[in-house]
Formats: structure tokens, sequence, C-alpha cells
């Protein structure tokens, strides 16, 4: 154990005219010691400043180290000595019930509180977390005081496998503001959001590392004015070993035991939750066996996506411990990767850190990086014995510090970095065979999936989650409404959208592209039907979501994201898009015939060829109009390339040609099929050697011998017979030529149409 010559002793000042601050000092040092120091830091003259602890005056004499012979931390009040005619003057913060009060009526209740203690261990570098719900009744004989007892019931517990730094212990002692402001890659790291457990208790404890503290906001159990206490494994062993009660709730769970004391550290960090069982000035708030199950069943809800862009924790569960100590799983998710792709996730996450570092370094880049990775993720339910496996791609990216000057400055001032991510659905229970869910909806996520409800869901077909600006309860993003035009988190969660957004959901889709052509495994189910759900349908997105895509289709036009027919992945402009109807016979012939001409086509879905029509009509675009295979376009085409093919094919052509009955262009078109088997051009000729003759029941065939070379096919479906009689007439009277032609044979009453165009 350390002296008191060599001991140094954490001191913070709370309240008074100079802030609440953490000074260490030597434990020799004196109160006029520690007066000096605050003079040194503030100004504040020595002999105007009065320091109590508790209800009693400290005098100038008196050393640190007396003050707090167990501990390596105290807690003093400074007050103004005050002058004649005048004195301290100023505005006080709230008590601290009062504030946490204020808290709680803000902050939502339910699954959301197991949530931020997942961020908390997230932002700790933890892999793993679990909750336990334990009825133990614990001893009550050997407490600090009578009035602990109340605590030593039914509880909440929270494990994670990451130890509290010294900052993590002082932080959670400041409830008045995020550790996030001091780095911004603490997400939630116990700011409001830790908070949110006074909901469940009175008293939250903590256990880490060699230290075990417990919060008091009453400030009743530890004296006057004191908020808590902490204990030190090794430094305080002798008090703790007096009260056995006190802390038997710490040994038996999460792997601590009597001997986790005795070698004086714990590997990891639990908090313990002393459930509220009767109204206090905090909260009158109960909380039973039903209600934390409760609590369980809300979190389950979304719990198949809890683990999708956390970096470091890749487990969660939920147990329950009977009173009689029977401990069951309830309830555990899962992240992993498949064996292939196992180095995926590690190596993106590093890119990742070091793209988010050099940001915060402030090193100059003018591009966005974005990495892509699998991630499978399994749900075990206890109760049902059944596991849920679902499969995710999801993207990750990092803003350049140099990409928009006003998002820079934005970062800068609010400690935010341009972090986003999306996640797409590769499999589910749902729709497995086709490779992805079906009619999926996606949602806002902060790191973890914000409440679900109408403000959460963006419209788009992927979840998308990013290093939002969030509002005061957590609860929903930020957007800049009449009252807070000027807001700079709101305005920051625009620039992010706009900036960063359409980069990494281009990435997400081109990525997909590449994979469906190199992983062919079943283990990573991908299909061209799942790559075109992830294209926004423009009708169905947010308003706070539309200007993602302008610019998101702008870069995918850029590259070849529509799949041909010919099983080719192709750029807009190469290609023709066929809305053919599948079921007509001729559909097929036509598609063959382009695709031998060397044609690419491609059938597309709705929301695709929408994007094809938004962009187009973009002022600014240079994206190519939709192109579609019509009979003018096949026309066209036909002219340039004959077709090769069977008869068959050719009557089908034929018929999707007259389909548009623009006649005029059917002109040189070898597709008029004869009896004899062959198909001459359309042709204008007035020549009698040049006409093409149509019979009728009336004037059957065989009143024509001889003349099968200039018969049209017989047995035409009747449409297309019609068709071309209507070709015909519409010509002919465009010309003023009906050819009449009478034989011999039938002397006056024979009479034939005349086809010639």
């Amino acid at each position: 154990m350390e002296t008191q010559e060599r001991r140094w002793v954490r001191v913070t000042v709370l309240r008074g005219c100079v802030g609440c601050r953490t000074v260490a000092v030597p434990a020799t040092a004196t109160a006029r010691d520690l007066k000096e120091r605050i003079f040194a830091e503030t100004g504040f003259p020595v002999a105007e400043q009065r320091l109590w602890r508790g209800d009693r005056e400290l005098p100038d004499w008196i050393k640190i180290g007396d003050l707090t012979p167990k501990s390596c931390h105290l807690f003093v009040n400074l007050q103004s000595k005050g002058l004649k005619g005048g004195g301290r003057f100023g505005q006080t913060t709230p008590p601290l019930v009062d504030f946490l009060k204020d808290i709680l009526r803000r902050y939502p209740e339910g699954g959301q509180i197991l949530k931020e203690l997942i961020q908390n261990a997230e932002d700790a570098g933890a892999t793993e977390v679990k909750f336990l719900y334990d009825e133990t009744q614990y001893g009550t004989d050997t407490l600090w005081s009578k009035d602990m007892a109340q605590y030593q019931g039914s509880a909440l517990y929270v494990y994670n496998n990451a130890v509290f730094t010294p900052e993590d212990w002082h932080g959670i002692q400041e409830i008045a503001r995020s550790r996030k402001k001091d780095d911004p890659l603490k997400v939630g790291r116990f700011g409001i959001g830790f908070n949110s457990v006074y909901h469940i208790t009175d008293v939250p404890c903590i256990f880490s590392g060699d230290q075990i503290g417990m919060l008091d906001p009453h400030q009743t159990l530890f004296g006057p004015h004191e908020s808590g206490q902490c204990w030190n494994l090794k430094d305080d062993s002798k008090e703790m070993n007096e009260l056995p009660d006190q802390f038997a709730p710490f040994i038996g769970v999460f792997g601590s035991t009597k001997e986790t004391f005795a070698n004086g550290s714990f590997p990891g960090t639990f908090f313990r939750f002393p459930l509220r069982l009767q109204p206090s000035q905090l909260s009158s708030n109960l909380y039973t066996k039903q209600k934390v199950l409760e609590l369980f069943d809300s979190f389950r809800a979304d719990a198949d996506t809890v683990l999708l862009f956390l970096k470091s924790v890749q487990s969660v569960s939920l147990h329950v411990r009977e009173a009689d100590g029977t401990e069951k799983l309830v309830f555990r998710v899962t992240a992993s990767e498949n064996k292939t792709l196992k180095h995926e996730r590690p190596n993106s996450i590093k890119i990742l850190g070091t793209a988010i570092s050099n940001y915060c370094k402030k090193i100059p880049s003018n591009s966005i990086t974005c990495v892509t990775y699998h991630i499978n993720i399994v749900l075990e339910d206890e109760s049902t014995k059944d596991a849920q496996k679902t499969s995710w791609l999801v993207c990750n990216s990092v803003g350049g510090r140099g990409i928009s000057s006003k998002l820079d400055s934005l970062a800068d001032e609010l400690k935010f970095v341009p972090i986003i991510g999306l996640a797409m659905p590769l499999s589910g229970r749902d729709d497995e065979e086709n490779g992805a869910i079906s009619d999926f909806s996606g949602k806002a996520f902060c790191f973890l999936p914000l409440p679900p409800g109408e403000e959460s869901r963006t419209g788009l077909p992927v979840h998308v989650s990013g290093f939002f600006g969030l509002t005061d309860n957590r609860r929903s993003i930020k957007w800049r409404e009449l009252d807070q035009w000027r807001d700079p988190a709101a305005l920051w969660n625009e620039f992010l959208i706009v900036n960063v957004v359409p980069k990494a959901y281009a990435t997400l889709i081109l990525d997909s592209v590449k994979r469906l052509e190199t992983e062919k495994s079943s283990d990573f189910p991908l299909s061209v039907d799942a790559i075109y759900k992830l294209w926004p349908e423009a009708s169905k997105v947010k308003a706070h979501w539309q200007p993602v895509l302008g610019p998101l289709f702008s870069e995918l036009f850029q590259h070849a994201v529509i799949y041909s027919i010919s099983g080719e992945w192709v750029k807009l402009e190469q290609v023709y898009f066929s809305e053919l109807d599948g079921s007509l016979e001729y559909t097929q012939s036509v598609l063959n015939y382009l695709q031998s001409s060397g044609k690419q086509i491609a059938k597309v879905p709705g929301n695709l060829a929408a994007a094809v029509q938004l962009s187009a009509g973009s002022a600014t675009s240079t994206v190519t109009p939709v192109r579609k295979v019509t009979p003018t376009w096949v026309r066209q085409v036909l002219r340039k390339c004959a077709h090769l093919g069977s008869t068959e094919e050719k009557l089908h052509l034929l018929e999707f040609v007259l389909s548009d009955h623009t006649y005029s262009e059917l002109l040189g078109l070898e597709l008029l099929p004869l009896q004899s088997g062959a198909f001459v051009p359309f042709s204008s000729s007035v020549s009698d050697q040049d006409v093409v003759y149509i019979t009728s029941e009336e004037f059957p065939r065989s009143l024509f011998p001889g003349l099968e070379a200039r018969l049209i096919l017989e047995n035409l479906k009747p449409h297309l017979l019609a068709a071309l009689k209507e070709a015909a007439q519409t010509r002919a009277a465009s010309l003023g030529i009906l050819r009449k032609t009478v034989y011999s044979a039938a002397a006056s009453k024979s009479r034939t149409i005349c086809t010639s165009c």
C-alpha cells in the first residue's frame, strides 16, 4: 500500500463560482495548498475561498490525505467567503435529484435503456455484453448502513468484458455532459443515455477492474451531500471484509469469486441496478420481474439489427437467475463472418479506424473511405429452441477532411465525425430462395437502432447508420425546422446526408455487383433481383432523405449497373429497356433477334426505370434518357441487320413491327411472308410483278393456280392478316393505286386485295 507521502488524491471541487473541476494533489497537501491551486487556475482569491466537506468547513492546515484514508478520490464544496456590502452572486445548478428527474422525463423508458448500455460497452471496446435479471435475496446484517437493506434484493445486471479506465470512472460522475465532447469516437459514453438507468434503480453500482462504486443521487446513504462511495479491492479490503453482505451481490456472477476480491481485480465490468421497489424522490416508477422481462422483450424486437453497425460488440445475451440460483438463457444474438471471409470485417474496421483518426487529426483528403463486409447474425431463442440466421452486406464510410468545408466546420464545432453505414439484407427466413427479404423497409440508426416509429423510417431499402445529431431524448434525428433553422446539429445531418450517404450507397450497390460475379458460395446468397431492390424508389423516400437520390443515381449511372438479358453488366448508354409482355408469343423472338444483332437489352423493375427518368429529367444531368425496345427501333435495326432466323421467328418479328400500326415505316423490311415460304421486302413499287395478293373465302387460292409466289402466306393469325390488309389499304390510299386484277376464270366476280406497299 502506498504511504501518505507517495499517495496522490483526486479532488473534485463542486459548484462554487469556478465551476466543477477535478485536480490531483499529493496526500500531504493541505486545504490551503488546494486553495492556492484553485487560485492559480481560476484567479479566485484564496482569502475568499471556503472549502466544505459535507457540513464541515475545512481549516487551511488539514491534510487532504487525512480526509480520505481509504479512497483516492475526495469531493469538496467551494463557497465564497463574501464581503461586506457584497459577495458571491450567480445562478446555481438544480439539486442532483431534480437534474436527473428532468432527464428521465425527457428520456424514453424501454429497450432503448439496454441499447445505451450496449453503446457504452461498444465505446469501451468490449466484444461481449450480458444482461442478467437476478432474483437472489442477499443478506442485510453487515451493510454500510441499514438504509442499504432495500437494495439487497432483485436487480438487473449488465456485464461487458472491457475494464473501466480512469477517464471512465471520472466520466460516469459527470452527469451533465457526455465524454464524447472530449473524444468524438465515444458516441454515448456515460452521457445522458447512461442516466436513463434511473428509470430502474435509485442506486446504480459499478464493479470494474479493482474498484466498486455506488451512486446515490439522493445523497443520503453515504453522508450529507455525498452522492456516492467507491472502494478499492486492495486498499479497502479490510473494510470490505467487515461488510460481507454489502459486497455479496458482486460475488458469484460473471465469473467474479472471492478469489477475485483477494486478487484485487476483475477482468471486465458489470453494473448492478437494484430494482426500485418503492417510490423515491427521484422516481415513482417501480420495477418488478414482469417489467424487466418486458424490457427484454422490447429489446428483442429489433435485436437482429443491434449488432449491424458495431465494430467491437459481437454478442449480446439476456439471462434470468431465479431465487433458488437456477440460471437460464432467455435470448442471444451473435455476429460472425463466413469462414471464407473471416478476415474481411476485421481488415475493414482497421481501414475505417485509420480514416477516422486522419479526419480527427485534420489530415486533408478529398475522398470518402468506403469498406464493405459480410456479416451473419444469429438469434437464439430458448423459449422456442429456434435459431434464426440473417445475412447482411454492410458498407461503412468516413468522409475525408476536405470534401465539404461546411461539413468540416460543423464537425469541429460539434466534435462529430462524418461516419455513415448502410446495410442490405442478403437473406432471411422470409425469402431465403430469392436472396433478399421481400418488401424490406430501411430504418435510421445512430450506430444502434433508433426507437421504432415513423421518425426512424427513411423510405430507403437499406438501413442507414450515421454519426447523427439527435434530439435531446435521443429518440430521433434532428432536422431543421422553423424554430431551429440554424441548429448546427440539424444542419450537420443535412450536410452528412448529401455529402457522404450517396457515395456509401453507390459503393454498396457496386460492391454487390462485384460480389455477385465472384462469390458463388451458397453461404453468400445474392441475386440480380436483390441488387435491383437496393435502388430507392423515389416516391417512397421520406422528405429528409430525398437529397440522397440525385447524387446517388448520378454516381451509379457512370458504372455498369444494368444487367442485360445476355448476362452482362452494362452501362446505361449501352442498353435498351424491354417492357415487352413475357406472355406474348413474339416477345422472346424479338429479344433473341436483338441479342443476335449485338444489342444490349435489359428488363428492369420499375424503381430502376424511375431512377433513369429522374436522372435524365434533371436540368444539369448528363444521364442518357430511357431507351426502350419499341417497334420503331426494331424496324431501324432490321434495316441494318436482316433477320436470318426461322419462319416462325420472322412471323413473330412481323407481328411486333405491325403492332404500333405505323405502316409507313415498313418499307424495305424483308418480312412479308409468301405462300412459297419466302419473305420479300415491303415495297412501294406499282409494277404488277411486285404485287402480292391476299385471297379470301369468297375467292380462295384454288382460283389462282401458279401464283403461289405472289400470294400471302396461308393461315396467318387473324389479327396479323387484318393488319396487313390495313397496311395495304393505308399505303394504297396514300399512293392512289389500289390495285384490282380480274382473272378470266372468275370473270368480273374475282377480286383480290393488293398488298403492294
